[in-house]
């Protein structure tokens, strides 16, 4: 063999070896699709912070809950996203008897109070937020009115044409704002009040946190929202928003996490819910401008919160609110807006 040949075999050899041993990664790349019914600007920083600590990829898509649970029926068979991270427990109880979610109890768990988790680990708590009565100081003056103290106090005729609420079959808000009102009135006497409220509703929004801003903007006079929302919007400047809550009493929400079931990468999934469930996840909210109440009994909530105790909470029973979700939707949708 001739010297050019020997040389030209040796780098071909070479050239090989350094191919195979640094140019090619082995290792799978870990990757991470979420499905997240909470703010935007919190998704994007928890995600961030996610990705810092593990060295997971996360790639999320931000939906009304009522969004998520039809996306993840319609993946039933093959889940694109791994990890549902936030929006009304109420909407994961009824994921979790449609065969929607899995169970997964995170080591972390330990450090959330039974009542804010599923005993059996399909959802477990990560924040927690009441129903508000929300309004516009200014157009209030205007008008010569005081802020409503009840729920019977939004069906008079100062009130027609300016109130919004959340649309309780798109958003995780209006939904619990339905079932509150159904578990303290009663079934049939909560529909003949909704009925009349509608008379004095503008708008029904597809997201549960717009009416506060339209609220802030004096577009509307009235918003039935949560309270933590409605605090996000004055904070950012909309300094004519007055928050109350009805005297009769009020419900409230369990902003949750939870493991779609049939996913493959589930070892990222897990990690992601360790992560969502510690006190430095659940903290990085009132660094965004998010005033919930966290669920890790070890995390400081923000200081502006609304606990549950400042206000008339009922007994929400949110196992009960699940399971007839699909039924009180449909009476809504035949009898109070047609």
């Amino acid at each position: 063999m001739g010297i050019y040949k020997i040389v030209t075999s040796f780098i071909s050899v070479s050239l090989l070896f350094v191919l195979c041993s640094c140019g090619v990664n082995t290792e799978p790349s870990r990757n991470l699709i979420v499905y997240v019914g909470l703010y935007d600007d919190l998704a994007i920083k928890a995600m961030e912070s996610f990705e810092k600590e593990t060295g997971i990829n996360v790639t999320h898509y931000r939906m009304s809950s009522s969004a998520i649970l039809e996306k993840i029926r319609e993946e039933k068979d093959e889940p694109i996203a791994s990890v549902w991270y936030g929006g009304p427990s109420d909407t994961f109880i009824q994921a979790k008897s449609e065969g929607l979610l899995q169970p997964y109890i995170s080591p972390n768990a330990a450090f959330i109070s039974d009542e804010y988790k599923d005993t059996e680990g399909y959802w477990t708590g990560i924040y927690v937020g009441s129903i508000a009565v929300v309004t516009n100081r200014s157009w209030l003056q205007d008008i010569g009115l005081t802020p409503p103290q009840s729920w019977q106090d939004l069906l008079e005729p100062e009130f027609r044409g300016r109130i919004t609420v959340p649309n309780p079959s798109h958003s995780g808000t209006g939904y619990t704002i339905l079932s509150t009102l159904v578990q303290l009135m009663g079934e049939d006497q909560a529909f003949d009040y909704l009925v009349k409220l509608d008379e004095n509703i503008n708008t029904y929004t597809a997201s549960g946190s717009a009416p506060g801003r339209m609220v802030g903007m004096g577009e509307s006079g009235v918003a039935i929202m949560f309270a933590h929302d409605a605090l996000k919007f004055y904070k950012e400047g909309f300094r004519d928003i007055h928050i109350s809550f009805p005297a009769e009493g009020t419900g409230y929400e369990i902003g949750a996490v939870g493991l779609i079931k049939g996913i493959e990468n589930l070892e990222e999934a897990k990690a992601f819910i360790d992560w969502s469930l510690t006190k430095q996840a659940q903290e990085i909210g009132k660094q965004m401008g998010n005033y919930q109440l966290l669920t890790n009994e070890q995390a400081i909530s923000p200081e502006e919160a609304y606990y549950l105790t400042e206000s008339n909470i009922i007994s929400y029973d949110k196992e009960w609110s699940g399971l007839h979700r699909d039924y009180l939707l449909k009476r809504w949708q035949e009898e109070v807006i047609q």
